[in-house]
């Protein structure tokens, strides 16, 4: 009896890397609001990625104590593995702002874990210097593990700072990889997920390098502004601004800073392409920039830039909506060869021939 073949055919190329772990560390000075984030992404979803819905990835286990069924010891195992070099490759994720454990003469600001042989806990930092170099990539989720967000404006007594100013801005993985951020306070879902899909096609060696700007951060993610994806732009260039809440024109005197943040919130929406903060009326107070929170207080307030551009922008802008009033008067209105008449005025008609 002859072999029998399976039926199909297998169309997908198998990845260079077959199985990855991420191990995502929530113990940074955060709210953890982040990795409850991601629960609402669509694009593609955590599930997706889990369960092995998406073509050409490598099968991926994470480890996120917000989300897993483990708890204890059992949850650590996969990181003294990986502290140990025995779970590779992975990519650490790393998500709150880092303290700095330098600056105090006792205890410690935050810690994962407890160290056998000591019985101490291990600080964050220590999990960081421990797994960043062994990790296939880094990735900073949300603004406090980018940027340092809320926990490191001033007054702070932690020293914090982001993964960048932690590890240095030049660093690398020992994949080649820069760390990657992806900020949001929380992150927008989506950014995220596609973000880490796209290290684990590059994992696979079905992507190029991750093209990030100088902030770090995915060029194709945070390369245009806020206002640049805003429905309420248009209503800005001909000088419409809200003077209340609730209103759909221009919120920039209300204190919205989205001509001059990075961040595609406004195209992309929030949850399945829905909400978004200018998109329901919320004013933005540029969470997705190195300079937040303090360059942008006091929230609500109109920022200075707004002042001069929107009184440049009056004149221009009345200029502008008394013209499309004129044009709009006379496009809003049929033509005249519009009837129920016996004649044709459309003026196409074919010319009649004179008799001789």
């Amino acid at each position: 009896m002859s072999d029998v073949s399976p039926y199909g055919r297998k169309t997908q190329l198998e990845p260079v890397i077959p199985e990855i772990d991420v191990l995502w560390i929530t113990a940074g000075l955060g709210c953890d609001g982040d990795s409850v984030s991601i629960t609402a992404a669509t694009q593609p979803g955590i599930e997706d990625v889990l369960l092995g819905a998406i073509p050409g990835l490598p099968k991926v286990n994470l480890h996120n104590p917000v989300l897993a069924y483990e708890t204890g010891d059992a949850f650590l195992k996969a990181w003294y593995q990986a502290d140990e070099g025995r779970l590779d490759p992975f990519v650490l994720v790393v998500e709150g702002s880092i303290p700095n454990e330098k600056i105090k003469d006792e205890g410690y600001w935050a810690a994962l874990g407890t160290n056998k042989a000591t019985g101490q806990p291990i600080t964050t930092c220590e999990w960081i210097d421990r797994l960043a170099p062994k990790a296939w990539a880094v990735v900073a989720i949300g603004t406090c593990a980018t940027y340092g967000g809320i926990h490191a404006m001033s007054g702070n007594p932690t020293g914090c700072m982001g993964l960048p100013d932690y590890l240095g801005w030049q660093w690398r993985s020992k994949a080649g990889i820069p760390i990657v951020c992806v900020p949001g306070c929380p992150v927008q879902p989506d950014n995220f997920m596609e973000t880490l899909l796209y290290l684990l096609y590059q994992a696979a060696g079905l992507a190029p390098m991750i093209s990030l700007d100088d902030q770090l951060r995915p060029t194709w993610l945070f390369g245009t502004t806020v206002h640049e994806g805003c429905d309420r732009a248009g209503y800005y260039e001909q000088a419409d601004f809200a003077t209340e809440y609730g209103s759909p024109k221009c919120i920039v005197k209300l204190g919205c800073w989205g001509p001059v943040v990075n961040c595609n919130v406004g195209k992309r929406g929030w949850m399945a392409g829905i909400g978004g903060c200018p998109n329901v009326g919320g004013v933005c107070i540029g969470c997705t920039m190195p300079g937040f929170p303090d360059k942008f207080m006091p929230f609500l307030n109109e920022p200075p830039g707004a002042k001069l551009s929107s009184t440049a922008v009056a004149i221009y802008g009345r200029t502008v909506r008394a013209l499309r009033s004129f044009t709009r008067a006379t496009v809003n209105r049929e033509p005249d060869w519009r009837h129920a008449r016996p004649d044709l005025t459309t003026g196409y008609q074919a010319p009649t021939s004179k008799k001789s």
